[in-house]
């Protein structure tokens, strides 16, 4: 009976230890884990580098994972399971120690190319392709990294691919030719993602996204073009945001021939200004001033030159300086002529 309680109790503590070790350190993991990033993310946060903010919520995640996997190495290392079986699970927890650090590396890498692309140009703007292209890269290296350790040569896995690479190449031209468009289009930095763009189509809008194969251009009436970029790189492409998002904002108009000009010129300069500092998306500090630039059949024509913040905010600019130039002319007496045309007629003298 004796043996009997020894056996069963040698083989429960057996378990029961290894199990005890597991979670202990979880326990202790779990404990650590609070203490430690509520030190770092209040410390993150009052630093001025976002770098250690998405380390610290990209590190946050898996540390659980990490706990646990020590948790299952230290009760491996005191178990009595068979070298052979305490030899696979260490293979299996290093690969899954090499997938959770490839995975924070992806999330730091894409955090960083966020963060850093929002406070201005950078070789690298944010974009579907981008983060997409990083994860690629990371993920990649951590493969190679898992074949290399588990005994895996990648010499003939590199030249494979090389050569399987050249065969997809001529097999997929037209799908390469646009994921090196949009690689280009990036780095040039021509076209960004929020730039206002039109092309030689006609299509016109925001730019909202450049993936691998396309770019989408958001239109005004809310609808989305999808641009390949082998067509885009082609394309006469004009932006609105180059050098920078101000434009002008021209309104042509006329006035009667018997108007006195320079009447016109102080009254319409008069508005604009109005304009420019009460009306959202004008330029409070530009000066607008017209131009004369012809006889008209029936008015003397000119030009208005304002200024607008950004392409869509002339509509509203256009909006209220006719409204507020129209009441304004009316109260000065100055005339906007209707259309007018004089016909000839020769009567025919009998002969």
């Amino acid at each position: 009976m004796n043996q009997f309680l020894a056996q069963h109790t040698g083989k429960l503590l057996d378990i029961t230890v290894p199990l005890g070790v597991l979670i202990v350190t979880l326990i202790l993991g779990y404990v650590l884990r609070g203490i430690l990033f509520r030190r770092l993310s209040s410390w993150a946060e009052k630093t001025k580098s976002k770098l250690d903010d998405i380390i610290v919520a990209a590190a946050k995640g898996p540390f659980m994972i990490w706990c646990a996997m020590f948790g299952i190495y230290f009760a491996l290392g005191i178990s009595k399971l068979p070298q052979e079986a305490v030899h696979i699970f260490d293979k299996v927890l290093l690969v899954l120690g090499i997938v959770s650090v490839t995975v924070v590396l992806s999330r730091i890498a894409t955090g960083s190319i966020k963060v850093y692309s929002a406070k201005g140009d950078t070789v690298l703007p944010v974009s579907s392709f981008s983060e997409n292209m990083t994860r690629i890269v990371i993920f990649g290296v951590g493969v190679l990294v898992i074949l290399n350790s588990l005994g895996i040569s990648i010499t003939p896995i590199l030249a494979t691919l090389g050569v399987g690479g050249l065969a997809v190449a001529l097999a997929l031209q037209d799908t390469l030719a646009n994921l090196f468009a949009g690689f280009y289009t990036i780095v040039a930095k021509q076209v960004k993602i929020g730039d206002y763009v039109k092309l030689d189509s006609g299509a016109e809008g925001y730019v909202t996204d450049i993936n691998w194969r396309t770019t989408k251009i958001k239109m005004l009436p809310n609808n989305v073009v999808l641009v390949p970029n082998s067509k885009l790189a082609q394309a006469m492409v004009t932006n609105y945001y180059l050098p920078d998002k101000e434009m002008a904002v021209l309104v042509n108009l006329g006035v009667h021939y018997k108007s006195d000009l320079n009447k016109v010129e102080r009254v319409t300069c008069e508005v604009a200004k109005e304009v420019m500092k009460k009306v959202a998306g004008g330029v409070p500090v530009f000066d607008p001033f017209i131009r004369y630039n012809n006889f008209g059949d029936f008015s003397i024509g000119f030009t208005v030159i304002l200024r607008a913040k950004e392409f869509t905010d002339q509509y509203l600019i256009k909006h209220e300086f006719i409204k507020r130039l129209h009441d304004r002319y009316e109260k000065e007496g100055i005339i906007i002529p209707y259309p007018t045309r004089t016909l000839t007629y020769e009567e025919k003298k009998p002969q």
